[in-house]
């Protein structure tokens, strides 16, 4: 499949474009960005084309990976869907339940694959234990935790726009969602309260029964985020924690490629398409009415 990458950011650069230079599946054909300048020097660090213009990278492409805000991201894969070319995306798919629908609506209409790139859904062991998990029945609770200290270091991502817009919220709470909800079930019932910083606290039922409390934050001071990501359930099988994170992202992006490979392929939907995408935001979007006390 010959796929195109659009952004530049430290994300594009650090695991989208690696990943799809290595992939034996994959004709990685170039890069387009909103810096035309940014996107030459990523394009000559893998010896592909820099695109002129989105119109072009399109015409030249069955695929398009996004490294975009999901502002941005939701415009660009709703005209590359409807230019018939599959979807690799981020998550979130977009930043309003509006324009992560109308995504979700292009796709199914011009009948593309879709994936939506979640971390840990594609690591290893992640989606192993996932599977083991949501298999198992008895789930009386659950506890996950992301923290990070992404606006109290010199992280790349400090001067990220959109999540300091956003905040934790928006850019670890659909981690927590996307292992959450295959599990437990989808989101029936839930609160939230703010904590310092762009910290959040949510409490969630869940359609099978079970509750769950997540606690995101970007803001967390360096030594509060070591080993900030846990995710604990507990019920009639007893407690099951989550692995830890061991390989690099780019490993699990690859993972990802092979997903929308299969699904371009004719093996289906992928538990991680557009419309799980869809879903994540609708929760993350009640989470925020419930923060605005709306």
């Amino acid at each position: 499949m010959r796929i195109g990458l659009l952004g530049t950011g430290p994300w594009a650069g650090w695991v989208h474009a690696p990943a799809l230079a290595a992939h034996p599946g994959v004709d990685f054909a170039g890069v387009w960005g909103r810096r035309p300048e940014a996107a030459a020097t990523l394009a000559a660090e893998h010896g592909v084309t820099a695109y002129g213009t989105v119109e072009e990278l399109l015409a030249d492409v069955d695929a398009v990976s996004i490294a975009l805000p999901p502002e941005v991201q939701a415009g660009y894969a709703v005209r590359a869907a409807e230019a018939g070319r599959h979807l690799l995306l981020d998550k979130p798919v977009a930043a309003t339940v509006a324009d992560a629908a109308a995504v979700a609506d292009a796709a199914r209409r011009a009948e593309v694959a879709s994936v939506v790139f979640f971390t840990l859904r594609f690591g290893d062991p992640h989606a192993d234990w996932l599977a083991e998990q949501a298999a198992t029945d008895g789930w009386f609770t659950a506890r996950a935790d992301w923290l990070g200290s992404v606006f109290t270091t010199d992280s790349p991502y400090a001067a990220s726009a959109w999540r300091r817009d956003k905040g934790a919220l928006w850019d670890v709470g659909p981690h927590a969602l996307s292992i959450l909800l295959p599990i437990l079930g989808d989101v029936e019932q839930l609160t939230a309260a703010r904590g310092p910083g762009d910290t959040v606290h949510l409490v969630l039922r869940h359609a099978a029964g079970a509750s769950s409390t997540v606690t995101l934050s970007l803001t967390a001071p360096p030594e509060a985020a070591v080993d900030g990501v846990a995710v604990e359930l507990r019920g009639s099988a007893g407690p099951a924690r989550m692995p830890g994170r061991s390989e690099h992202p780019t490993a699990a992006f690859g993972r990802a490629i092979d997903a929308l490979l299969g699904a371009a392929g004719g093996a289906g939907a992928h538990p991680c398409d557009v419309e799980f995408g869809l879903r994540v935001v609708e929760v993350l979007a009640a989470a925020e009415a419930a923060l605005d006390g709306r």
